[in-house]
């Protein structure tokens, strides 16, 4: 295998964008790619095009990446698309490396993007439901709940004003019809798709009927944050972990995201204000949940001989290793998928964990971040949030993680994510990550999962990159 170096990286500032369409983010992003790479469309030789819901929401199956990359005249090439879930960016950015090391080209595109904000919230949550076994989720939300833990989080004192921050308005009776009617439309859809039988037991199950003390709305967050929030709770049970460590982390992301200009949120939270938000489900709150958003973001990959060729070699970046997996059946003794794909990529890498300076994790929750520091080797088992509490994982502290925000506070526009992941890593690597800079970065890694089967994630990449030393 070649080596393969990153020469451009970009990624939109991710938000929401109602006027804005799939092709017009990816345009934005295409075009923001080749100006970091000094690059013309015409020198790419293939392209893998990242996305999860456009078929959701608008029909668009089967060819989006063709669709749109030909408005830009980026046609004729081979152009490749990608559905690995949250996974996908980095699962596309991994066949862009695959095309270079195996030597079948020398240059190629990775391009993820995603509209998930929409009005009708419940169909947006609902979409999330395509990352899992459709046939089996009722069944699978069922087992968990009847396996909950009585343990109640710990409660946090409140200010006046997190409290108040944390409380939801009373709606208007316009808001309530409204409501109504975008549940009535999701209910008709997932009904004549997946049985009304099946859309009623779901609903049972998000609204606490499958479990003893579980209480919640159904439909009003992504049956992922259940799954996240059972976890937090059996690491909780296990170790002695806390809700109070859980708030610390998304307080530190938030406060990296302010110094971020492409996150989607760019304002800072104490744990405490953390802590009073509003239960999205026990222990997690809404400040510990990624936020819904659009977004894109690309990636070049090219050979030594390229970099070299187009005189590019005082800013390309290496990848060390470049690791795409899938989960397993297995016990929960086990190593789960980032253990096992971490070792991996350590060994393609010929590196370990000391050898990283800084990790971008896949924290769709505050707990995804608290698990994969320990799952992947950087800390103990069980001393994720402590060393979280310490301050080791912030900016300035031995191991910092998510310096971009995360996914919890840069946002997670499912098919971009993982590739502004990589931009952060790259632009880190570089020394062009201004106020939130990395001190003498010189290896990052990155770890994206995708979609939930069984007892872990279905699809998992992880990227090792390296500031590379290329003599012009």
């Amino acid at each position: 295998m070649r080596d393969v170096f990153i020469v451009g990286a970009h990624t939109l500032k991710f938000g929401k964008y109602p006027d804005l369409g799939v092709k017009d983010l990816t345009a934005q992003a295409v075009r923001g790619v080749l100006a970091d790479a000094g690059i013309d469309k015409a020198a790419l030789q293939s392209a893998w095009f990242s996305n999860s819901v456009w078929g959701l929401s608008q029909y668009q199956h089967c060819i989006r990446g063709q669709v749109a990359l030909r408005p830009l005249g980026i046609d004729a090439i081979p152009i490749t698309n990608v559905e690995n879930a949250c996974a996908g960016g980095s699962t596309a950015f991994h066949c862009a490396w695959k095309d270079v090391a195996s030597g079948l080209y020398d240059i190629s595109l990775a391009i993820g993007a995603e509209k998930l904000y929409q009005p009708n919230k419940y169909a947006v949550f609902a979409g999330f439901i395509a990352g899992t076994d459709v046939g089996t989720i009722t069944e699978e939300a069922q087992r968990m709940l009847s396996n909950l833990d009585e343990a109640k989080p710990e409660s946090a004192p409140k200010s006046e004003a997190s409290a108040s921050k944390g409380k939801k308005k009373r709606k208007s009776l316009r808001e309530r019809a409204t409501d109504l009617r975008d549940q009535a439309v999701v209910a008709i859809l997932l009904g004549e798709t997946l049985g009304y039988d099946t859309v009623r037991k779901l609903a049972s199950v998000a609204s606490g009927g499958g479990g003893k003390g579980k209480k919640g709305k159904g439909g009003d967050h992504s049956p992922f944050m259940d799954i996240y929030a059972f976890a937090a709770r059996e690491h909780m049970r296990k170790y002695g972990s806390t809700q109070r460590q859980l708030a610390v982390i998304a307080s530190k992301s938030h406060w990296h995201s302010s110094m971020n200009p492409n996150a989607q949120y760019t304002f800072e939270l104490t744990p405490e204000q953390v802590l009073a938000d509003r239960v999205v489900a026990p222990p997690l709150t809404r400040a510990m949940c990624a936020p819904i958003g659009d977004g894109a973001a690309a990636a070049i990959v090219m050979s030594e001989e390229a970099v070299r060729r187009f005189g590019l070699t005082s800013r390309a970046v290496r990848v060390r290793a470049s690791i795409l997996g899938s989960g397993r059946t297995r016990t929960l003794e086990e190593p789960d998928i980032g253990e096992r794909l971490s070792q991996l990529a350590f060994a393609r890498a010929g590196l370990g964990p000391k050898d990283i300076d800084f990790l971008e994790l896949h924290d769709a929750t505050a707990f995804g971040e608290m698990h994969q520091t320990e799952a992947m080797g950087f800390f103990p088992k069980g001393e994720g949030g402590l060393r979280a509490e310490r301050g080791e994982t912030r900016l300035g502290g031995k191991l910092p993680v998510n310096t971009s925000g995360g996914l919890l506070s840069r946002g997670h526009p499912i098919g971009a994510s993982g590739l502004a992941q990589i931009h952060e890593l790259v632009i880190q690597l570089r020394g062009e990550a201004g106020r939130r800079q990395v001190q003498s970065a010189r290896i990052g890694l990155a770890e994206n999962g995708g979609g939930a089967i069984g007892t872990e994630e279905a699809a998992m990449c992880i990227h090792i990159l390296e500031r590379a030393a290329l003599a012009s």
